[in-house]
């Protein structure tokens, strides 16, 4: 039996104890039973204390975190090492950005262009490195990502058996350890799937939770970006418009920054970090969902989350 259940339990047999002295003694002037204080004393109790909704997601992995209080708020197999799909590009954003100074230009090479997907991004298109990050998080541009971790890269200690952009991906990998995101590596600055049985990067929601954290509190700018559908974003030759791969964007309410991700591998990922009030930031992370269920889970958990907190 839990704590709150016994300690429920025992005030009951207390206001029980209380009740019947009373009533034995002043049997004329009590208005209520015994059994009308215990039932007061236990409602009163449960009132208080509102429990979480465990609303039925589809996703194998969920995790719903607290930026304030630093509580867990609710979670399901949140531990859970699964591939992250295009959610590996928040790291790629928040490491790009710790190694390339802002006065820095990319510019976008023929080799860039052979990532999978097309997000309308030219040869030679020279982008600010901020605009870049924008663009890349709200389309979730691979193309972008490739670019990034290539200049980013040459920053680093150079080596003769590898290139900038494996460079990257290993200083990806050190932020990670860094920031104690036990179950998350990359092999890629994507998350594309490598192979049929392979990802492009790994983690749990748990993780993710707590890196949105972490640059919330740090470069809170990073992921602004994300918190819009759309954006009118240019490089020095052309204005793109970009949108956010990210459908529940309009759903939800008070949104701070999101990432969406999904491959054959990974299903649906989504993590979303929205104000429930007045700087009070909620993250909520959701991993191996389906492309439109985790859309669908993070509503149901963004509803849960604001019920829970205006019944405290």
């Amino acid at each position: 039996m839990k704590p709150k259940t016994i300690a429920y339990l025992q005030l009951g047999l207390l206001a029980l104890l209380m009740g019947l002295f009373l009533w034995w003694a002043y049997p004329e002037s009590v208005a209520v039973t015994p059994a009308e204080v215990m039932l007061s004393t236990a409602v009163e109790a449960t009132s208080t204390r509102p429990s979480f909704e465990n609303p039925l997601i589809e996703a194998k992995s969920a995790y719903v975190y607290d930026a304030v209080t630093k509580e867990v708020l609710f979670e399901k197999n949140s531990d859970l090492q699964l591939p992250l799909a295009s959610v590996t590009k928040v790291m790629t954003a928040l490491t790009a950005s710790n190694l390339i100074p802002d006065s820095n230009t990319v510019r976008i090479t023929s080799d860039d262009l052979r990532e999978e997907g097309d997000s309308g991004l030219s040869i030679n298109e020279t982008w600010s490195v901020r605009d870049l990050i924008d663009f890349s998080l709200i389309v979730s541009s691979n193309d972008g990502s490739r670019a990034l971790a290539s200049v980013a890269g040459a920053f680093l200690a150079p080596s003769a058996s590898s290139t900038p952009r494996d460079a990257f991906i290993r200083e990806m990998n050190a932020t990670a350890v860094r920031l104690g995101l036990r179950a998350t590596y990359f092999l890629n600055q994507s998350g594309l799937d490598v192979s049929d049985t392979l990802a492009g990067g790994y983690g749990s929601a748990k993780d993710m939770a707590l890196l949105f954290d972490h640059i919330l509190r740090t470069k809170p700018h990073l992921l602004e970006a994300t918190s819009f559908d759309a954006l009118s974003i240019s490089s020095t030759s052309t204005v793109h418009n970009a949108v956010n791969t990210n459908k529940a964007i309009d759903l939800l309410p008070n949104v701070i920054a999101s990432k969406t991700g999904f491959t054959d591998l990974a299903g649906g990922n989504l993590v979303v970090a929205f104000d429930a009030g007045v700087a009070h930031p909620i993250i909520i992370a959701v991993l191996g969902s389906s492309f439109d269920g985790r859309f669908d889970d993070m509503t149901k958990l963004v509803n849960s989350t604001i019920e829970y907190l205006s019944g405290r």
